[in-house]
């Protein structure tokens, strides 16, 4: 690794560097010279909870503070999202309300030289050099993220990057007025406000495509005799019966005709990837692509079971599906879309004409597709 950030790859049996050009590439350089230089992608999906290696703790938005805290036991919530942001062969932190983390720990708006960030690897772990050569760590008594004095990267200044689960609110279609609340072990539907207690995490199991809900305790929702539902176990179990709430507020599975409101808590704003890249606004058009390596930050709103997807990069315009299938980013008034968990790390959008949004052979992001197939699943 350079001190850029940048990679050099050299072959191990015969030392010799990988370079070229877009139209040729080899790897017979004997030195290290431009063409050899690598700006490195992470794999993973772009938003994710970001985790102190030495302290155990996660990253969270203090509004209250201004400052990104790593003081949270557990990442919870849309103030855990932490979103990375490539620019300029660099990765920036942007956090729920998209503001950057500068290296002095301070939240801003706009995108600076001491938003930038070189990334390095330790030990399989991240370490974020500034552009002053100094990494990030945890500081200060309310754990507050910024850099230090370090130049080199100690255990205190290694974090790692771990997969954001959808965390949901629930709501009764029939009462919209009330959410679902744990309280103590017992988890109820009589509850008017949306606080830590009434969010759950999703975790859909890769195999049998099932899903489980876990609080913040950390126990996962469970059927028990009675037909209710508590959250002590550590397994999730189903009887093959629905949902539903009794008049005294508390969850059964003994009906098949409950249905209830799912609201995605924890991304407010919303990076896509398919099975053939990311999403982001065509360079000349006002329509989207879905394979391309870099991507486009979209806000997410929700809209009475519905979401609304807004182009921060387009003039602050709305998502719709225009008459020939085309995703189109230049809409003057919201359009829904119907998010469905269908697997593991990945959801289903289905437009208003009841067909899902799909990337096509030419990378072109449409709104015609029949069905849920490869082509139709988004990484979230």
């Amino acid at each position: 690794m350079q001190s850029d950030g940048r990679w050099a790859l050299q072959s191990e049996p015969y030392s010799c560097y990988f370079g070229g050009s877009a139209e040729y590439l080899s790897c017979f350089a004997q030195t290290i010279g431009e063409s050899e230089l690598w700006a490195m992608h992470l794999a993973l999906h772009p938003q994710a909870n970001l985790l102190s290696v030495s302290r155990k703790r996660y990253a969270r938005l203090s509004t209250r503070d201004n400052k990104l805290c790593m003081d949270s036991n557990i990442p919870w919530g849309m103030d855990s999202l932490i979103t990375l942001v490539y620019l300029d062969e660099k990765y920036s932190l942007k956090t729920c309300d998209n503001r950057f983390l500068s290296n002095d720990g301070k939240l801003v708006m706009e995108h600076r030289p001491n938003t930038s960030f070189t990334l390095e690897l330790k030990s399989g772990k991240l370490a974020f050099k500034d552009c002053e050569g100094k990494f990030l760590s945890r500081t200060g008594p309310t754990g507050t993220l910024k850099s230090g004095r370090c130049s080199r990267p100690g255990k205190g200044e290694l974090f790692d990057l771990e997969e954001s689960h959808p965390q949901v609110s629930r709501q009764p279609t029939k009462d919209m007025n009330y959410s679902i609340r744990l309280l103590g072990c017992v988890i109820s539907a009589n509850q008017d406000d949306e606080t830590d207690m009434e969010t759950f995490q999703m975790e859909i199991d890769k195999e049998t495509k099932k899903c489980m809900f876990r609080t913040n305790g950390g126990n996962y929702w469970t059927l028990v005799t009675h037909g209710g539902f508590l959250s002590t176990a550590t397994e999730a179990a189903n009887n093959g019966k629905y949902v539903c709430t009794k008049k005294n507020g508390q969850l059964a599975a003994v009906r098949e005709d409950e249905q209830f409101m799912l609201k995605l808590i924890n991304r407010p704003i919303l990076v896509l990837r398919g099975e053939n890249g990311f999403v982001c606004h065509h360079k000349t058009s006002n329509t989207l692509d879905c394979s391309r390596s870099v991507y486009d930050i979209f806000s997410l709103l929700f809209s009475d079971g519905a979401y609304q997807i807004k182009s921060e990069s387009y003039c602050y315009c709305f998502w719709f599906v225009s008459s020939s299938g085309l995703v189109c980013t230049d809409g003057n008034k919201p359009e829904d879309f119907f998010f469905e968990f269908v697997e593991y790390g990945r959801v289903a959008i289905k437009g208003q004409n009841s067909k899902y949004l799909r990337g096509d052979q030419g990378g072109t992001l449409m709104g015609d597709g029949l069905s849920v197939d490869a082509s139709s699943l988004w990484e979230h």
